[in-house]
């Protein structure tokens, strides 16, 4: 019998019934050790008794009520990330995808404020900011991007990790009012820039009066050790999105701005039907509490070094593993060949990992991951590879 969902997921032969901590259930009581929490979305885990109670509680008050009116919820939320980020205002939306094509929007008026007709934003290969028409238009895929054209115009594309591109293209043209990045590319490959990569990127907008669009949907909200990957550097982007991890499971995202992108919106140009709602926003401000009260960044820098250590002992020799690149709980393990269908053997090892960028093992264990889970996900995994 056919299935009435359409066909956009290629899933697995596994459904899960319960989830604990790490691990996941399926319905014959089988446990497996969740090495990518949803794609970096559970990052406290599955069923963390505090979001449980959140959840209960709140949904017993009050779920939704129209963005018309004032949230507490929502106000609180916005509150604790501009503290956490540094950044001054917040708009709330269900998704990543939402979130990016919010800060598009905002480059958009900015070009606009300068009188650029057509305002143009750098982007980079292998970027991946969504599958909107406009964020896989910013998106560095041809996979995702085929038989959607023509896709929305205004976006430079340049190689990842490279200054001297982005700083030829600021030189020679000047339409370009954003350049926007991931500190980390996640479904692009795992891919770490160099150290002073966001920083160079921060002076050349600096010097071309241009905003610094940072994606942070997959490195945010802890993943790398610091509540956004940037904060490893000195420097302070002009938005910011965020997703993913900021519910834990329940839909929510967030477009930060500073300085002159935050004074961009007016009453009428943007909004969300569900974004910020008394009930998602309740979720998200407990994620971020917990993260604070169990002190989980010097965890998860502890637990990524552990992960990377295993790793590279384990695995960095074998003759099909090309390099391992690792920040915090967001690791890589590149391979020499196509490996799509390592995640179904991952299943008969009870591991959950999946392949992105063709031929690179993703792994984004939840925060709460101790010691000995570590050395499961890389014993685990050294017998998949082999």
């Amino acid at each position: 019998m056919a299935s009435p969902l359409m066909s956009t997921d290629k899933a697995l032969p596994v459904s899960f019934s319960y989830g604990k901590g790490a691990w996941l259930y399926d319905n014959n009581g089988d446990a497996y050790l969740d090495a990518l929490t949803g794609i970096a979305v559970c990052g406290l885990g599955h069923a963390h008794p505090k979001v449980t109670a959140t959840i209960t509680a709140q949904a017993q008050k009050l779920l939704h009520t129209s963005n018309g009116y004032h949230i507490e919820n929502k106000e609180r939320l916005a509150a604790c990330l501009t503290k956490l980020s540094g950044m001054d205002n917040a708009f709330f939306v269900n998704s990543g995808a939402e979130a990016n094509e919010t800060a598009l929007k905002l480059c958009r008026l900015w070009g606009r404020e300068k009188n650029i007709s057509l305002p143009h934003v750098i982007v980079t290969e292998r970027g991946f900011h969504g599958r909107t028409l406009a964020t896989l238009s910013a998106s560095g895929s041809r996979e995702i991007q085929a038989g959607f054209e023509p896709l929305v115009q205004g976006f430079i594309r340049v190689p990842f990790n490279d200054v001297a591109a982005i700083r030829t293209v600021l030189e020679n043209r000047n339409d370009v009012v954003a350049i926007m990045v991931e500190p980390i590319q996640g479904n692009g490959g795992i891919h770490i820039p160099d150290e002073d990569y966001l920083v160079q990127l921060r002076q050349l907008c600096d010097a071309h009066d241009c905003l610094l669009v940072l994606d942070e949907i997959q490195t945010g909200i802890g993943r790398t050790g610091k509540w956004f990957a940037y904060q490893h550097t000195p420097i302070m982007p002009d938005i910011l999105t965020s997703a993913k991890a900021l519910g834990n499971g329940i839909p929510i995202g967030a477009c930060l701005a500073r300085g002159r992108a935050a004074e961009l919106f007016h009453p009428g140009q943007h909004g969300s039907t569900f974004g910020g709602n008394p009930f998602g926003s309740a979720v998200a401000l407990t994620v971020l509490e917990t993260i604070q009260e169990e002190n989980l960044l010097p965890h998860i820098v502890q637990m990524g070094q552990l992960l990377q250590q295993g790793l590279n002992k384990t695995l960095l020799d074998h003759p099909k593993v090309k390099a391992i690149r690792s920040k915090g709980l967001i690791s890589g393990v590149e391979l020499s060949a196509p490996c799509g269908t390592l995640p179904a053997i991952g299943l008969k090892e009870r591991l959950l990992f999946n392949v992105t960028a063709e031929n690179v093992i993703r792994l984004l264990p939840p925060y709460i991951i101790n010691a000995d889970e570590v050395g499961q996900i890389v014993a685990r995994l050294q017998k998949v590879i082999a």
